[in-house]
């Protein structure tokens, strides 16, 4: 299990090494049908739960990424681990998720 925090130490563990920074990205935009739900909301206000839906599986497939390329380089943990998040084109956003591997040791 990797543990991922947004902290710079881990309770009950001493970081052994730093492995550089890692990341996931993730570039989405919204299905045919959700673009359509979203923009009929826009116009009558409120929360844009097809919108949020995207937003929150772009974060979750970044952190999968994250974790995997923190995997790929050895690591038992991400430390200082951050969001992001910019648009890349009309209805295109990038997602990024980012962080520092580390090595672990019980304390």
């Amino acid at each position: 299990m990797m543990i991922v925090t947004t902290g710079n130490q881990i309770s009950g563990y001493e970081i052994t090494d730093y492995l550089g920074v890692i990341r996931g990205v993730v570039v989405r935009s919204p299905s045919i049908t959700q673009g359509i739900m979203g923009g009929l909301k826009q116009i009558v206000g409120g929360n844009i739960e097809s919108y949020a839906q995207i937003c929150e599986a772009g974060r979750e497939e970044a952190y999968v990424r994250m974790e995997q390329h923190a995997a790929s380089v050895g690591a038992d943990g991400v430390i200082g681990m951050r969001y992001d998040a910019s648009g890349f084109a009309e209805g295109v956003t990038e997602v990024l998720a980012y962080g520092t591997a580390v090595k672990l040791q019980k304390a």
